[in-house]
């Protein structure tokens, strides 16, 4: 995940900052517990394409 676009993306639910996660290829938001997936390098920021966090996922 290209860092300066990790720095500039924000949750579209809570507005909160992302976390890459590398074992699952996501951007996890701990505000809104939902993990965005990315694919072909593309992060898909909408929220219905997000799941929801297992309680084993937060950190």
């Amino acid at each position: 995940m290209n860092k300066l676009l990790l720095d500039i993306l924000i949750c579209p639910k809570s507005h909160g900052k992302l976390v890459y996660n590398v074992s699952t290829n996501e951007l996890f938001c701990y505000e809104s517990m939902l993990a965005y997936p990315i694919e072909n390098d593309i992060p898909i920021m909408l929220v219905d394409r997000a799941r929801k966090l297992k309680d084993g996922e937060i950190t």
